[in-house]
């Protein structure tokens, strides 16, 4: 496959997954100002850092926001519609449907179409009233549109190199959001010490479980929340599909599959820094986690899976042109 239809799909699978968890994160805020008594001030701001927009954010808007309900609606457009800003919803799906574009032959028909009516649904003036006002409705649409993306990927194509480039990108991209979702909530969502154990923790933390569709899985495997056991089944859960060990798991799978190698070695520099990223959690325990600090644990593993993102793209996609910085983020 040349180097570069295999960038582009990719970033397709990249791009939906981030545009998904987008979604996901907002929910966060918006479960929690519905659920928590009175709502929670100052939750929306962190959503920002979080998805890393914080500098062009500041850029457009500054540090005034007004009311918390002022917030809400201009860090929603911000990370919803804003074309200036590349992680926006609007703009990931824009950037997945012009790889698709390019790539058309390698993928069925459904999948090209329902992108683009995905982006012609989002890019409508209809959308912005529509988030506005039944954001609730919107953004589970927004998540519904992913699902049905990936459904019609697993139904149409084969499992040869692109299913696996697709895979490797999605599942990379899944293990970096989960991480942020959980920093989101543990490290900046609860800022009163006094809320550790309170009706409102256990609220937000359900309220995270529910981001990451994965509430009734944990209840079935470990019941009663607690922070520890959340801990435990988004990062080393080797069952949950969202959870990050699970995705390292799949994705070094697909990676070795692309260039036939055996598992337990490695042929290139991407199989080396993913493998060693994989090796790190499948011998971790959530005890080793805590003692070295969540927010601490997280910070070296977004900075693990970037380095693995830039040995995908030293390995595969530079082949046919100079190295240069990876342009598609």
């Amino acid at each position: 496959m040349l180097s570069r239809v295999a960038e582009s799909i990719y970033w397709i699978a990249r791009y939906m997954e981030r545009a998904e968890n987008v979604a996901r994160c907002i929910d966060v805020s918006l479960q929690i100002s519905l659920d928590t008594p009175g709502g929670l001030s100052g939750q929306w701001r962190p959503l920002v850092a979080a998805a890393g927009g914080e500098k062009v954010f500041r850029e457009k808007y500054g540090d005034a926001f007004g009311t918390d309900s002022e917030a809400r609606e201009t860090i929603l457009h911000f990370l919803t519609f804003d074309p200036d800003y590349p992680n926006s919803i609007l703009s990931c799906v824009s950037k997945a449907r012009e790889n698709a574009r390019q790539v058309r032959g390698c993928l069925a028909l459904e999948a090209f179409e329902h992108l683009n009516k995905f982006y012609h649904l989002l890019s409508a003036g209809v959308a912005r009233k529509r988030a506005s006002e039944s954001p609730y409705d919107f953004f589970a649409e927004v998540r519904a549109a992913s699902y049905l993306f990936e459904g019609i990927i697993q139904s149409t194509l084969s499992r040869g190199e692109e299913w696996h480039f697709l895979r490797l990108g999605r599942l990379l991209e899944r293990a970096d959001q989960t991480s942020r979702i959980l920093d989101v909530k543990y490290f900046i969502l609860l800022p009163r010490p006094d809320d550790v154990g309170s009706v409102v923790d256990d609220l937000l933390w359900a309220a995270l479980l529910n981001s990451v569709s994965g509430y009734e899985m944990f209840r079935r495997r470990h019941g009663r929340i607690s922070p520890d056991k959340v801990v435990d089944f988004l990062v080393l859960d080797r069952e949950f599909p969202r959870a990050i060990l699970f995705c390292l798991l799949r994705a070094e799978e697909s990676l070795l599959a692309i260039s036939g190698t055996p598992m337990g070695s490695f042929r290139n520099g991407a199989e080396k820094k993913l493998s060693r990223l994989r090796s790190t959690l499948a011998y971790c325990n959530v005890e080793d986690i805590i003692s070295r600090g969540l927010h601490e644990f997280l910070d070296e593993l977004q900075a693990g899976l970037n380095a693995a993102g830039e040995g995908i793209f030293e390995s595969f996609f530079a082949l046919d042109a100079p190295a240069q910085a990876q342009a598609q983020q």
